[in-house]
């Protein structure tokens, strides 16, 4: 799995991003404490120290800047520890360590009003990053069929992470997790191995 981190917009300057840094901040850390994605906007340019009228300017909406907060969770915090010389359990260990620590945040936002934004938005950025992975494991495909296999890997992975993480028994196990995702991957693959390793791939 390998993820692009996305580049800093050249035309935002210090403040700005620090502004957007903190709104995202405040937004993960409310949600995780409140257990709900209903905040109000106050609420949120209180926590960051800003005024309601930049979070508007910003994200144009509280939805959005929820979103963009779990993305931005995603990219800081789960791209630093994979990269393409992860071998296969790690990789998906990594992932299911992120969304376990992370529970309260990801449970709120994939129950709450921001759900369908947030699992297309996570499909897509995953989807994305597996279609390398895709042609490697199927050999040569078309575009739209690379495109197409590797959103439908990262939905149902997905859906798998978004069941554990709203039903699964406290306390979470990550390994238990990495371990089923590599057996549904060993079962779409047919079983075949992780070049790196041998072990069976997702």
């Amino acid at each position: 799995m390998r993820l692009e981190a996305s580049p800093e917009p050249g035309n935002q300057d210090r403040r700005v991003r620090r502004s957007r840094s903190a709104l995202m901040a405040a937004a993960v850390r409310l949600v995780s404490e409140r257990d709900t994605t209903d905040l109000p906007v106050t609420d949120l340019a209180e926590a960051a120290d800003v005024s309601r009228r930049l979070v508007y300017l910003q994200f144009g909406d509280r939805d959005t800047l929820l979103v963009q907060a779990a993305v931005d969770l995603v990219r800081r915090e789960l791209l630093p520890q994979v990269d393409d010389d992860t071998d296969a359990f790690a990789g998906v260990l990594a992932l299911a360590r992120h969304f376990a620590g992370h529970r309260a945040f990801y449970r709120a936002m994939l129950t709450g009003q921001c759900a369908f934004a947030l699992t297309r938005t996570l499909n897509d950025l995953f989807s994305t990053a597996n279609q390398a992975a895709v042609r490697e494991l199927f050999g040569e495909l078309d575009s739209q069929t690379a495109q197409d296999l590797a959103a439908f890997v990262a939905a149902g992975t997905g859906g798998v992470i978004h069941d554990w993480l709203i039903d699964g028994a406290d306390p979470l196990n990550p390994e238990k997790l990495a371990a089923r995702l590599l057996r549904l991957g060993s079962a779409v693959t047919g079983g075949r191995p992780n070049r790196a390793d041998g072990e069976h791939t997702t």
